[in-house]
């Protein structure tokens, strides 16, 4: 048996410190474990030897020559490095596992090739020579086991690890003393030094004995904790040994604490925010290596940016930038498409601006120049460059014409980006065209000078494409065998498609095109010659039939008509032609300025569109400020011919897509007939021949063919689809803009000033007042105070204002505060309440029969709360005031739109969307379009009011106005207020913007002049230049430009009248601080001749500066000078919008309302709308006739119609009132006319008249249709969906009886067959009682007529009923769909084939009745006979059966006569009844009509005779239902006795003889019977 040292012993590396030497007892262990040592042999006596050490001599050498480590090595090793033991370390604890199994593994294939071959595979281990000791095999096993526990001299010094109880260790000193041990140490060290070759100097011997007296104590505190281990025998320790170990599995996880923690603090220190968070958060956060990029370039951020750059998906714009040389062709290009009203003033003859067309070209020029090349954005052009796009002559300074506005500069800007983009696809097509190595005269001397939009360049590419595709592939598969191999990119396979065009082009037909005459480019250019056709035709002698009957398939079988040919020819051509790009762009043009749109609705748009449906009714958003669009109420359901232009300033189409995506509506583009027709005629001028031959005639018709074709498949579905998306663009971008114009009357107003002694820099202190919904039994009173700077400084709640506990709070938050003013908000018309409460609270008014002590002269007023409601359940709201309600919330957010609505609405990013401008149909507008518009009112009108940088680094409220300034963005706004908190948080001068590397140069000239550095009035401006560097600067805190200083300075200077030597020793702008504190300056500087100074400028220099001389002689004036309008407070209609809901245009007069009577005073009514507003029903307008008291009309809570009479708004005194009538004459005739609208213009009225008329009848059908109640328990009144669905819970039989849609005179019976299949029985009622109570006759068929209602239940339904149950129960009925019955008359003939097999199943495409299919043989197919069910039979075609085994036999008998009928066919005999002529039967008086007969005698003989084809015929049907029987061969009644069995006949017309054999065969079970069917 092998020892525990052959089982247990691990493979040993070289580089696991956990393991020693291998050698026992000697102590020659390296510290550091180098060296795998000499490892017992597996199969090794546990008894050394010197025999067995003398055997192994030479394998010891071997052995320690590769092995053994000398005293030199040991110390080398010693002195290695801590880094490096770390890593060995760090793999062995990686790699520990795997080497036990390995080693396992390598163990039993050694084994078994030992095993096979004979010879000996073992390894190289050596036995460990032993000398002086006499022991048992737990020795050796022990002195093994202790090498393999030693630890590195880390280990043991590292007092703070956890120790591991070594058992082994206890085995080793059972019973020894440590004395004798260390008497037999230098012994044994000494004997193997010899036995192995190696001397050891005395400190070498020295080191191994403090190696062992430190395993000596390792082993008595071993003994100490575990004395009951002393004195086990070497079994015990087997045993223990396989079922504990031996204590050491783990060390490889506890040995490296220290090791792991040092790698975890060198991993932390490579970790980088990719690993800790996710990529969403980390793009939310503007950290992805695209954003850093943002962040150093120096660009503008937006120009950086493909989308807006408060949208939450902003990605970086991969577009290259334009050059110099592009921007002759982008001017054309963009002046062209500035708008309508620019082409009409500037570049028609008679515009009235004609004269300076060349003048705009250059301004648009500058402007791309700036923007695309330059790269500056379109506030800095604006502002400081103004005079190079408005009309500069020297000659007459004093006139000056604008060129372009702001928001055509937006435009440009716009433009110019689509261009960037059409040039750069245009630069890919050129390089596709080089790539073919074609030379196409035609796309290089005609259409690629033409390419000037996207579409073009699409057209272009897909022409290239279509026309070298073979060219193409070859291109791709030509080279040569010495080529480099290219990188292989893989790639995503793509299908391949083959058009009939391309497969057409290969074949011979591609010559018969030809024939033409003329080539399709040709076509195109005498399409587009101004001087006549240029291409002629080359005629064919032979008309185009003859022509084409040249290229038939000489093979019959596979040629093809001439026509057939000729369609194909004509393929090609007109493929050709509709794919010609400049042909599509010409089409294009077309639809833009002749198309014509028409709507029809859907059946379901019928019906769904009525005339109170929103699609209906469509009003046009309200005209926005600056804006001529009109209020326009209009409906596009019968849409007719409408021109596509007047569809570009209104929704409407936008409106349309949304009914056609929600399948209401149709829409067709097209041209009208005059149009196409002219287009059509045009085509075919240039395509045909001026011969007058008849061939030539012939041709042209031809060609006349073709070019129908190319309208009618190409050009116009081409022109159609593309003229949608154009008036998609058009209209969104129209609303964007308009909603922009909103947005900036909303923020383009400077801060709420509550008289006019406040400075016009410095916003109102606010107290925000709300009570929520104004439930006083819920919702307290909030007040909220914001101090000048947007913070909130105190906030309160209060019960009432009726307390004086609580309006003493209330005065003394005002006494203390001193608010500017109070804002008044809330979510119900209860607001108005509130709001009178506090005007007459702090206006000293008589309230509650007493006078208030104090007054106080603060205005009260609404402000629009959109803004605030979206705030109070923000993020930054929950972040700034986490411990404020939301109610509390809501009033800082009033206060704060008080002070700024511009950086309320900044503070939003990508939620100004949810603000809706125009209620109806913002949402139509893509969310992208609208931020990219809203983005550039907010940057246009924080530019023109300047941002002061000090405050936006200390104020994160105000911080959200930084993004918006001129060359800044999120993420350089970002970066720019850390980088100016590191130089301490103030900023002195705009120098430091340079100087401290806070902004890059292209983005310091951007927003130099829109950081404003707010100067202290007090302090004093210093003199000498020696502190230029740190020195505030008065320009600074000005709208001028760094750029222009000098300027400012030169006007100052001679503002005061002084030379440059009386500044030369100053600070160059202390002579600006001079002229700013003088109290004349305005006079100063209005003596100033600029004029004549902007002419010097431009003679001098070439610079055009009239514009900013104005600036900055305004800005010396007025630093920062509010520019914007005054504050606007919400409309009496906003205040009722925001309080209720209500707009104009559900509350105005002529609607009728709900309103509940809330009390009555006199013959005075006061109600409530639904909404919450008041109404009052005057005296004259509460009856026709007048009552003596209002109750005896209406009663308190009841609710009521009225129609509105009158609206009167009174916002001042908090007042909104409906005045209303509930006449009955008034209410009685409707609010239709007063809803009815004005269609459009273009409205198909006659459609609409007739679609109308249906409904109207369809309408009054159902009004007219009354319900029949019928007094059964099984009458319902129930549609066939509820029948049905009632059904699906009860059991199979049940029945519902219902009305029929048939009319009053029927009933329809629904009866459950099965699970989800229902039988509908039409039943006609004879004598019907008018009143529908009652049932006369029912009449079910001709056979089948009931009395009542309960006789049709018993002796119809369930008479069916029972008979579907018993064929059910039937063993050869199968559950199931029919192709599972199909599958196992399969499977079963697979299994038996020498068998026939049949079966049932229900036929659930006719409820009530089942199918009979059955399979003759293997080799046949399944074929299906159908079996109708009836209340006293089963019948199979129209043979009865009254039972399941009559219907099998009678199955039997008809198909055996079928298949004989089949053999007498093939054999050539007469074929009886069915394949030709009749076959007289002879007559049997009393008897069955002749014919086959069932062995089974029931009422009626089933007829074997059909029409159909014999049984598996061949030209008979393979499966399905057979077809039906003649009349011919009806069976008559049976007179004879029941238990009558008349013997079986055979067939008329078989041989008896065969007929015998037949009989014979099969025994008892007769004619009828076949043995075959199971």
């Amino acid at each position: 048996m092998a020892s525990l040292d052959e089982i247990h012993a691990p493979h040993i590396e070289q580089d696991d410190p956990m393991v020693g030497s291998g050698r026992e007892d000697e102590g020659e262990d390296d510290a550091e474990g180098e060296g795998d040592g000499d490892v017992i042999m597996p199969n090794a006596s546990s008894d050394d030897s010197s025999e067995e050490g003398e055997d192994d001599e030479e394998e010891a050498r071997r052995v320690r020559e590769g092995f053994i480590v000398d005293e030199d090595e040991d110390e080398e090793e010693e002195e290695e490095d801590e880094e490096e033991r770390r890593k060995r370390r760090k793999r062995r604890k990686k790699h520990h596992r795997k080497r036990d199994d390995d080693e396992d593994l390598e163990e039993e294939d050694l084994e078994l090739l030992e095993e096979n071959t004979g010879a000996s595979f073992k390894k190289n281990r050596l036995t460990r020579l032993r000398r002086g000791r006499d022991s048992e095999s737990p020795a050796a096993f022990s002195s093994k086991r202790k090498t393999l526990a030693d630890s590195s001299d880390d280990d043991l010094d590292n007092e703070d690890l956890p120790q591991v109880q070594d058992i082994q260790r206890i085995w080793d000193d059972r019973g020894e003393d440590d004395d004798d041990e260390n008497d037999m140490d230098d012994f044994i060290e000494d004997d193997e030094e010899e036995e192995g070759g190696v001397v050891m100097d005395e400190e070498a011997r020295e080191e191994r004995r403090r190696e062992k007296k430190q395993e000596q104590e390792r082993r008595k505190k071993a003994r100490g904790i575990r004395p009951e281990l002393e004195g086990i025998d070497a079994n015990a320790w087997d045993e223990i040994h396989d079922v504990f170990g031996d204590g050491h599995e783990y060390d490889w996880a506890l040995e490296g604490e220290d090791e792991n923690l040092l790698d975890e603090e060198h991993l932390k220190a490579d970790m980088n925010y990719q690993d800790v968070f996710e990529p969403s958060e980390i793009k939310k956060r503007w950290l992805t290596e695209d954003d850093d990029l943002i962040r150093a370039q120096d660009i503008p951020e937006r120009m950086q940016l493909a989308t807006s750059s408060i949208s939450p998906s902003s990605s970086l714009s991969l577009h290259t930038q334009l050059t110099e040389a592009d921007l002759g062709g982008a001017a054309m290009w963009v002046t062209q498409r500035l708008s309508v009203r620019k082409n009409r003033d500037f570049f028609s003859a008679s515009g009235q601006f004609s004269r300076l067309q060349g003048a705009l070209v250059m301004a648009v020029t500058f402007a791309l120049r700036y923007l695309f090349v330059e790269e500056f954005e379109v506030p800095y052009i604006w502002t400081h460059k103004r005079d190079y796009i408005r009309h500069f002559d020297v000659s007459d300074i004093k006139s000056r014409q604008e060129l372009l506005t702001l928001s055509e500069l937006w435009r440009i800007y716009a433009l110019g980006q689509k261009y960037r983009s059409m040039i750069e696809r245009r630069a890919a097509m050129t390089s596709l065209y080089r790539r073919l190595g074609v030379q196409d005269s035609y796309f290089e001397d005609v259409v690629s000078s033409q390419v000037e939009s996207v579409e073009l360049v699409a057209d272009c590419t897909e022409w290239l494409s279509m026309k070298y595709k073979d060219q193409k592939q070859a291109d791709l598969d030509f080279h040569f065998h010495d080529d480099e191999e290219a990188e292989v990119i893989k790639k995503r396979k793509m299908p391949s498609r083959v058009s009939n065009y391309e497969i057409l082009k290969k074949s011979v037909v591609s010559r018969l095109a030809e024939g033409f005459g003329i080539q399709s480019h040709h076509i195109v250019l005498n399409f587009f010659s101004t001087e006549g056709r240029i291409h002629f035709v080359d005629d064919q002698e032979l008309n185009p039939t003859v022509f084409a009957e040249q290229f038939s398939d000489p093979d019959p079988s596979k040629s093809q008509p001439a026509e057939e040919l000729l369609r194909r020819a004509r393929l090609i051509i007109s493929t050709e032609l509709g794919k010609d790009p400049l042909l599509r762009n010409h089409i294009r043009k077309v639809f833009q300025e002749e198309a014509h749109i028409s709507v029809e609705p859907t059946e379901r748009g019928i019906t769904k569109i009525d005339e109170n449906h929103h699609y209906f009714v469509r009003a046009s958003l309200p005209p926005a400020l600056g804006s001529k669009l009109t209020a326009v109420i209009q409906s596009f359901k019968y849409l007719h011919n409408k021109p596509i232009h007047e569809l570009l300033d209104s929704p409407q189409f936008l409106n349309i897509l949304q009914a056609e995506s929600e399948h209401l509506v149709t829409i067709s583009i097209q041209l009208l007939p005059d149009d196409k027709s002219m287009f059509e005629r045009k085509l075919n001028e240039a395509f045909a021949s001026d011969s007058f031959s008849d061939a030539a005639r012939a041709w042209n018709e031809e060609r006349s063919r073709v070019v129908h074709e190319v309208l009618e498949e190409h050009l116009i579905p081409a022109g159609a689809k593309w003229t949608r998306e154009y008036i998609r663009e058009e209209v969104e971008d129209f609303l964007a803009g308009q909603y922009a114009l909103h947005l900036r009357k909303r923020i383009d107003v400077a801060a709420f000033r509550a008289n006019t002694n406040q400075p016009l820099d410095l916003a109102s202190s606010v107290l925000a007042i709300s009570w929520g919904k104004g439930d006083p039994h819920k919702d307290a009173i909030t007040l909220v105070f914001v101090d000048e700077e947007g913070r909130m400084r105190e906030q309160t709640k209060i019960d009432n204002l009726y307390d004086d506990e609580m309006v003493d709070e209330f005065f003394d938050i005002i006494r203390r505060r001193k608010p500017n003013v109070i804002v008044i908000g809330g979510f119900s018309v209860a607001t108005f309440k509130l709001s009178q409460l506090v005007k007459q609270r702090i206006g000293g008014g008589e309230f509650g029969g007493q006078n208030n002590r104090e007054t106080f002269n603060i205005p009260v007023t609404y402000v629009h709360d959109d803004v605030a409601r979206i705030y109070q359940h923000s993020k930054r709201a929950n972040d700034e005031f986490s411990a404020l309600s939301p109610t509390a919330k809501y009033c800082v957010g009033l206060a704060r739109y008080m002070q700024s609505p511009l950086n309320e609405y900044a503070a939003l990013g990508s939620d100004i969307t949810a603000i809706a401008f125009e209620d109806d149909d913002q949402h139509l507008v893509p969310k992208e379009k609208l931020l990219s518009a809203f983005e550039r009112t907010l940057v246009d009108v924080t530019n023109a009011v300047g941002v002061d940088i000090n405050r936006a680094v200390t104020d994160p409220y105000y911080q959200h106005l930084l993004p918006f300034v001129c060359g800044l963005g999120p993420r350089k706004a970002q970066v720019l207020v850390k980088k100016i908190g590191t130089l301490g948080g103030n900023l002195v001068n705009r120098d430091q913007f340079i100087k401290g590397s806070l902004l890059t140069t292209k983005i310091f000239l951007n927003a130099a002049s829109f950081l404003r550095i707010s100067q202290d009035p007090n302090s004093k401006s210093s003199k000498n230049r020696r502190d230029d560097d740190m020195a505030p600067d008065p320009l600074d805190d000005t709208r001028i430009h760094p750029e222009d200083y000098e300027l400012a300075r030169k006007m100052a200077t001679d503002a005061l009248e002084l030379d440059e030597e009386d500044v030369h020793d100053e600070h160059p702008s202390n002579v600006v601080t001079t002229l700013m504190v003088d109290k004349d300056n305005s006079k100063k500087l209005g003596e100033l001749n600029l004029d004549e100074f902007a002419i010097s400028l431009y003679e001098a220099n070439n610079d055009q500066k009239r514009h900013t001389l104005n600036l900055i002689r305004d800005e010396l004036q007025n630093p920062y000078e509010e520019q914007r309008d005054a504050f606007r407070l919400p409309t009496s209609w906003d205040v009722v919008t925001m309080l209720s809901g209500e707009t104009s245009k559900t509350l105005r007069v002529g609607l009728i309302v709900s309103a509940q009577v809330v009390r009555t005073k006199g013959l005075t009514v006061y109600t409530r709308l639904d909404s919450g507003l008041e109404g009052v029903i005057l005296p004259d307008y509460l009856s026709d006739v007048a009552p003596a008291s209002a109750t005896d009309i209406v009663v308190k809570g009841q609710t009521i119609p009225g129609v509105i009479l009158d609206i009167k708004l009174d916002v001042e005194q908090d007042s909104a009132i409906v005045e209303l009538s509930s006449r009955p004459a008034d209410v009685q005739s409707g609010d239709s006319v007063f809803r009815r609208v004005r269609p459009d213009k273009n409205w198909d009225h006659t459609r609409y008249e007739k679609d109308r008329e249906v409904l109207v009848r369809k309408k009054r059908a159902d009004v007219n249709r009354s319900r029949r109640m019928i007094k059964h328990p099984n009458f319902y009144n129930y549609n066939t969906s509820q029948a049905e669905a009632y059904l699906d819970k009860q059991q199979r039989g049940d029945v519902v009886i219902r009305p029929s849609s048939k009319g009053s005179n029927h009933l329809a019976v629904t009866w459950k067959v099965d699970d989800k299949l229902y039988q509908h029985i039409d039943v006609t009622e004879q004598n019907v009682d008018p009143t529908g109570q009652t049932t006369g006759q029912l009449v079910v068929d001709a056979t089948h007529n009931y009395a009542d209602l309960d006789e049709l239940i018993v002796n119809h339904v369930q008479a069916m009923a029972r008979r579907c149950e018993e064929l059910m129960a039937h063993e050869k009925f199968k559950q199931g769909p029919e192709d599972e019955l199909h599958l196992f008359l399969k499977n079963f003939l697979a299994a038996n084939p020498a068998k026939s097999m049949y079966g049932f199943t229900l036929n659930r495409k006719r409820p009530g009745h089942f199918n009979l299919c059955f399979l003759a043989n293997k080799n046949s197919a399944v074929q299906t006979w159908p079996v109708r069910v009836t209340p006293e039979a089963y019948y199979l075609f129209d043979a009865a059966a009254v039972g399941v085994p009559e219907l099998c036999d009678a199955f039997k008998v008809r198909h055996l006569h079928e298949s004989q009928n089949m053999a007498t066919a093939a054999a050539g005999g007469k074929t009886p009844f069915g394949a030709g002529a009749r076959t007289p039967a002879r007559p049997q008086t009393g008897g069955a009509t002749p014919g086959r007969m069932s062995v089974r005698q029931v009422g009626r003989t089933p007829n074997p005779y059909s029409g159909a084809a014999p049984f598996n015929a061949p030209s008979g049907p393979t499966g399905g239902y057979m077809p039906s029987q003649t009349p011919y061969g009806y069976q008559t009644p049976s007179h004879r006795p029941p238990g009558f069995q008349p013997p079986p006949q055979p067939p008329a017309g078989m041989n008896p003889q065969r007929a015998a054999m037949i009989q014979q065969n099969g025994g008892a079970s007769g004619w009828g019977q076949s043995s075959g069917w199971s």
